[in-house]
């Protein structure tokens, strides 16, 4: 180990050696909406008052929560704890992409080589004990996050960070092991706690067993334990003490006293209370609820007001997720197959009221989006693995199977049987079965019995292939641990898109994460050309080279077949009591409808 002076002498050569500048915040690709001096974000009203409750209901699926950590593998915590309770360096605005700006740290330097971030805090900052926000809270958060207890997506977030470095008491430096844009940003918006959350008797616990302590950080808000109903509702005040509640980032936001966030059982059993008056705001995800079920006396007299909000988010790319990791779905033909006895149009016709847009690809919505054919550049990219990948990624992108115009199910599904035969899967006594004499039956899981609506369709038309589809129901914690452990056939999981993909795509589809318990990589694909193109995504040095290899890693993974695209709605669905809420005018574009009503909302 090397002595303090020695690794000060080091750091100084490293200093000296680079140039850097500081500014207000970064943005990937050098454009910032906001200069230096602006007073608050366009969206928000900067003189909206502060006092009132909202009341909400948990955007998760969870019916509980039995831990204050959100940042630990096992358990579940409240909806909302980390954006709520943990402010970090830097700070995105809700209506431009790919910029942060100084929350925690006042200014960020960059260095020319982009190998390294320093960021300088503000003296002002306090978390909610009253101890100073200091550098050594950024290394242990960092730390922390990097480590053996905490979700492994945070590993390969942070994968090519090379280390972290206190260079003094308010003045951070991280390292990174290569160029890369995107880090400053990843870097910068990490939440940041105090060391000394989980301390007991002055000494710290393993941070595994960080569960029920109470988040030391420095966000707007903090929890209300006696208003907390531990495991069903809990209760955020507002911190009348912030420290940065006059920052030009902050102003205009964390208007309400309290936050209380409502947990309930159901779908049926929201809808219920939304009707009663037991909370003020509601997202809706189901079609059906939004177009039959919001009606009643609160809507007629127009307490309750349902409007939807136009977007600019990118449509994700909430899929159906098949694991590779099983036996029977490790040929691409019998997980292309599956795909193709989706009727999308006929659902979307006979139960969506035709709410919703198939989703296309990982990137839809956005620039990164691949469309036609390969072009030269992206050619380039993907021609020194021709023997490694499906002809077709050469070829035209692939586009969801459909239903209507000059398509027909019946002209699917016979694609399908063709496919199925070539992977060996053939019809004899009265099942499909393969040269083992295995039958093809495989099970769906669910944590929510209602997704039977939407997965019996598909499982019609698979039985009319030879392929049994079960439904498998199962309580939140018994999904998510199966979830973990990568224990399912076939799920439904929503992830959440980004204009600007980087890093994060790591976990989603990196060989490394697909060992990885608890990872992203639910589909288990493990594929070096995957990290090679997730490498000059995160190495792009230009836009344009960010664009091309967004969009031949598209091209890879949808002619993969890993992942039946579901559908995605272009507007945010929400209901609101008019009664007790006032709101800005226009929802700013790359916001999600929840977070907009938390941020800059505030009471009547």
């Amino acid at each position: 180990m090397r002595s303090l002076p020695t690794l000060l002498l080091t750091l100084l050569g490293f200093l000296c050696a680079q140039s850097a500048w500081a500014t207000h915040g970064y943005a990937l690709w050098g454009e910032f909406k906001y200069g230096p001096n602006f007073a608050h974000f366009a969206y928000v009203n900067p003189d909206a008052p502060k006092g009132g409750e909202l009341r909400l209901v948990s955007n998760q699926r969870a019916s509980t929560f039995d831990k204050y950590n959100p940042f630990t593998i096992k358990g579940s915590a409240p909806a909302y704890l980390s954006s709520l309770m943990f402010d970090s360096l830097l700070t995105g605005a809700l209506d431009e992409t790919a910029t942060g700006y100084g929350l925690l740290a006042q200014d960020v330097n960059v260095a020319d080589d982009r190998l390294s971030a320093t960021f300088t805090l503000r003296s002002a900052a306090r978390f909610h004990n009253g101890d100073p926000v200091l550098a050594l809270d950024v290394k242990h958060s960092f730390d922390t996050l990097n480590g053996p207890f905490a979700s492994p997506g945070y590993r390969s977030l942070l994968e090519q960070v090379a280390a972290v470095d206190v260079l003094d008491e308010r003045t951070v430096r991280f390292r990174f092991k290569q160029p890369n844009r995107e880090l400053p940003l990843t870097v910068g918006g990490l939440p940041i706690f105090s060391h000394r959350w989980g301390e007991e008797g002055g000494k710290a616990k393993p941070f595994g067993k960080v569960v029920m302590d109470i988040p030391i950080g420095s966000g707007p808000y903090r929890i209300d334990t006696d208003k907390t109903r531990f495991g069903k509702d809990v209760t955020y005040a507002r911190d009348p003490n912030y420290w940065a509640k006059v920052l030009n980032v902050r102003r205009g936001s964390a208007n309400f006293d309290r936050i209380t966030v409502k947990i309930y059982k159901d779908n049926t059993a929201r809808l219920e209370a939304l009707k009663a008056g037991e909370f003020d705001l509601m997202r809706f995800f189901s079609a059906g609820d939004w177009a039959r079920r919001t009606t009643g006396k609160r809507f007629n007299t127009g307490e309750l007001v349902k409007a939807e909000f136009t977007h600019r988010l990118p449509t994700g790319f909430q899929s159906y997720v098949l694991n590779t990791r099983r036996d029977k779905l490790a040929d691409v033909r019998v997980r292309q197959a599956l795909g193709l006895a989706v009727d999308y149009e006929w659902m979307n016709r006979q139960m969506f009221y035709g709410a919703y847009k198939r989703v296309q690809g990982l990137f839809g919505n956005t620039d990164c989006q691949a469309s036609g054919v390969p072009d030269a550049q992206e050619l380039a990219l993907l021609e020194p693995w021709r023997k490694q990948l499906p002809a077709a990624v050469f070829g035209p992108m692939a586009l969801a199977p459909r239903t209507d115009r000059e398509h027909s199910l019946r002209d699917n599904l016979r694609r399908a049987q063709a496919l199925l035969k070539e992977a060996g899967w053939e019809y004899r006594d009265g099942a499909l079965r393969n040269a083992r004499d295995e039958t093809l039956e495989l099970e769906y899981l669910d944590s929510n019995e209602a997704g039977a609506k939407t997965v019996s369709p598909w499982a019609r038309n698979l039985e009319k292939i030879g392929v049994q589809l079960r439904f498998r129901p199962v309580d939140y914690a018994l999904y998510q641990q199966r979830l973990q452990k990568f224990e399912f056939d076939i799920t439904t999981l929503a992830y959440q898109g980004t204009h600007n993909p980087g890093q994060e795509l790591a976990d989603l589809f990196g060989s490394k994460a697909a060992e990885q318990e608890d990872s992203g990589n639910h589909t288990g694909i493990k594929s070096p050309v995957v990290d090679a193109l997730i490498g000059h995504i995160t190495g792009a040095k230009r836009k344009q080279d960010l664009l091309v290899a967004c969009r031949a890693l598209e091209r890879v993974i949808v002619h993969s077949h890993l992942l039946i695209p579901q559908w995605s709605a272009p507007t945010h669905r929400m209901v609101y009591n008019a009664w007790r809420l006032n709101r800005p005018e226009q929802m700013p574009p790359y916001s999600q409808g929840e977070t907009w009503a938390i941020d800059t909302w505030w009471a009547k």
